[in-house]
Parts: structure tokens; C-alpha cells; sequence
């Protein structure tokens, strides 16, 4: 079989790789792998690495992808409770610098930060998603999906659609008086 694989085009090894992942003789493992992540198969490149029992290329594989998470989440699932937590921290920082707050929520959790840690992460987070956020265009997204709701509940005459129909028509309402507000300010100014 190694022989027959050697001689396979590289999309042909990716393919068989991933067929066969899990019925991969262990001396093709090793090659697999690397065939995988120069593929750009990083989930498949590590779950054949975890397998085969090679923990610490899988970690490796997933270090090189900056997937901290699952590189931690595999070391605690294999006894190595510190190598985790030391994977777990890396990525806490390594999310923090590179502004991915949703990792570095999961990572803090993980760690069991203080509470008042994980609320600043939370906030600044929030404070970096609404960066380019402008007021107009969220204005926009949100009378889309109230249409959206509106289209949704057509022909619909039950009570609850008849509620929320009337909610939606209400906040419209409040939504063109502060539009009107607004201009009105940017005019005097």
C-alpha cells in the first residue's frame, strides 16, 4: 500500500488520506499528516495525528494553526492537565492580541479567570466589534429583519403574530420619530 500511495498525485494522496483516515496503516501516519496540513486539511491532518496516537504532532499541528483550544482541549484529554493550561494561556494571549474575544472567552473560562477578568474580556470585545459599526447602518439591519418578521407573519391571524405584528408596528413608529429627531438636530447644528 505505501508503495501504491507514493506514486498517487498529491490531490490523489489528500483524497485517500481523507477516505481512509481512520484505516491508515500507522507507517503512512506520520507522511499523512504532513500531506494533509501542506493540503490545508488541518482538522483531518490532526485527527489522524490523534489517532495514531501522535499527541504531540497533533499539538503541533494545531500550535502552527493557532488553534490553541483544541490543541489544549486534546492535551487535557490525554493527561497532560499543565501542557493545557500552558495552551490554554498562550491562546488567552495570543486571541487577546489578535482581537478574537470569542476565543479568549472560551480560553479564560477554561482557565477559571476571576469573574471581573472574563466581563473586561467581554466588554472589550464588544468595544472592538462596534469599532466600525456605524449608527445608520445598524438602523438599517434592524428595520430589515423587523420587515423580515413582518413578511414571516403574513397571513398569520393567531394572537401571538398579531402581538408581535403590533410590537413591530410600534417600534417603527418610534424608530422614524427618533430618525426625525435626529435630523432635526443635524439641521440646527
Amino acid at each position: 500500500m505505501i508503495e501504491e500511495f507514493s506514486k498517487m498525485p498529491f490531490d490523489e494522496k489528500v483524497a485517500f488520506l481523507v477516505e481512509n483516515l481512520r484505516n491508515l496503516p500507522d507507517d503512512l501516519a506520520d507522511e499523512g499528516a504532513k500531506i494533509l496540513v501542506e493540503a490545508g486539511e488541518t482538522e483531518y491532518a490532526v485527527v489522524l495525528a490523534r489517532e495514531k496516537g501522535m499527541i504531540d504532532r497533533a499539538l503541533q499541528i494545531l500550535v502552527d494553526a493557532r488553534d490553541y483550544l483544541w490543541a489544549a482541549l486534546i492535551a487535557k484529554n490525554s493527561g497532560r492537565v499543565e501542557e493545557s493550561e500552558k495552551l490554554y494561556r498562550e491562546g488567552l494571549a495570543y486571541y487577546i492580541d489578535m482581537e478574537m474575544f470569542g476565543r479568549a472567552l472560551s480560553a479564560a473560562t477554561a482557565l477559571r479567570l476571576p469573574e471581573e477578568e472574563i466581563d473586561a474580556l467581554f466588554q472589550k470585545g464588544i468595544e472592538v466589534e462596534s469599532r466600525g459599526v456605524s449608527l445608520e447602518a445598524s438602523r438599517n439591519m434592524i428595520e430589515c429583519t423587523m420587515e423580515s418578521l413582518e413578511i414571516a407573519l403574513l397571513g398569520r391571524d393567531d394572537e401571538l403574530s398579531m402581538q408581535v405584528m403590533d410590537a413591530v408596528k410600534e417600534m417603527r413608529n418610534r424608530n422614524e420619530e427618533r430618525a426625525e429627531e435626529h435630523n432635526d438636530e443635524t439641521k440646527s447644528e
